[in-house]
């Protein structure tokens, strides 16, 4: 029904527009008695087995990713499409806008998006808040955490904690973002030394916390070989429990979609299926060069079948969605596993 009725509708719309259609609309069905449990029935796979990771019981080995709901509006009723754990955020400590719109963008032939965001969100006390409510026992919760755009870089680290701190008592995990394209030289916090600072701070401030939370790093695909090598030596170094991989990609190498399109859109982070092998072959690299077995979290281009278990043949322990779920609808979860 999705690809046929309600894909066509949302695609005539607006991306951004589109995208705050269905959110609404989720969370207006899901007040109507007895929804979430048909949604449940419908969606959440059965014949799935379970995961156990960083002392966390995963439902099962597929997640939403960051990016979706930002602001934790809509973990509840996502739960009810299958995933085994959801990323909220990226969150900063201070509201900002984000970047001007237009800053979504489709590529049907390609199966992807393009997205200039720019980390919009309503903060960091306003997600901590929403996620007090009451949720499933079964339910993991990520909390993928970012700088503010106008924080300059040497005081990066003051942001991260700030996050950290407010999240800690409601999220089951950490992710630091500082591979998103969409702000300004935030990439450039992937580099050794202003790294490995970051980190380290975090994971001192969390070890002094009664329940620590694992501490996980999202990387970019676009980096290189040496880079993910330095990546490698972070981890083992910092003792961080593993990395995310990968982020959307600067990349506009092999797309369908004409180059006089691409080039109007402009900036932006491309997600979906382009970017589904990089972020394969950068698992299969990190897997093959680290020293110690970290685990690693997909994403990137995971729409089938197929995509999925490709990444745990890479040496993948879990896999996010999130442009597959835009493409294929609410049955995606069930359909990956089954």
């Amino acid at each position: 029904m999705y690809r046929l009725l309600l894909k066509p509708i949302f695609f005539s719309l607006d991306p951004e527009k589109a995208h705050h259609f269905t959110f609404n609309m989720i969370r207006w069905m899901h007040r109507i008695p007895g929804f979430g449990a048909i949604s449940r029935a419908m969606y959440r796979p059965t014949n799935t087995e379970s995961v156990d990771l960083w002392g966390l019981h995963f439902p099962n080995r597929i997640g939403m990713a960051a990016g979706f709901d930002k602001d934790g509006k809509l973990y509840r009723e996502l739960y009810n499409y299958g995933f085994g754990f959801i990323e909220v955020g990226t969150v900063t400590p201070k509201a900002q806008p984000g970047n001007p719109k237009p800053r979504l963008f489709r590529l049907p032939a390609d199966e992807a998006l393009i997205n200039r965001m720019g980390f919009n969100n309503g903060g960091v006390e306003e997600l901590a808040e929403r996620l007090k409510a009451k949720r499933p026992k079964d339910l993991i919760i990520g909390g993928n955490i970012g700088k503010n755009k106008v924080t300059p870089n040497e005081n990066a680290l003051d942001d991260y904690r700030i996050c950290r701190k407010a999240l800690h008592p409601y999220v089951d995990y950490f992710v630091v973002n500082v591979s998103s394209p969409n702000t300004p030289n935030l990439r450039d916090l992937q580099e050794k030394e202003p790294l490995k600072r970051i980190l380290k701070a975090l994971k001192e401030d969390n070890a002094a916390e009664a329940n620590p939370k694992p501490i996980l790093l999202k990387i970019a695909p676009d980096l290189t070989d040496a880079q993910l090598d330095d990546i490698i030596e972070i981890v083992e170094e910092t003792q961080i429990e593993g990395l995310i991989a990968t982020n959307t990609t600067i990349s506009r190498e092999g797309l369908k979609t004409p180059s006089e399109k691409i080039e109007a859109i402009g900036a932006g982070g491309l997600s979906g299926k382009p970017v589904k092998a990089r972020s394969t072959e950068v698992i299969r690299y990190l897997k093959k060069n680290s020293k110690t077995d970290f685990p690693i979290i997909a994403v990137g281009g995971v729409q089938t079948k197929a995509d999925y278990l490709e990444k745990l043949e890479a040496g993948a322990s879990l896999v996010q969605v999130y442009t597959g779920f835009i493409y294929e609808g609410p049955g995606l979860v069930k359909k990956l596993l089954a």
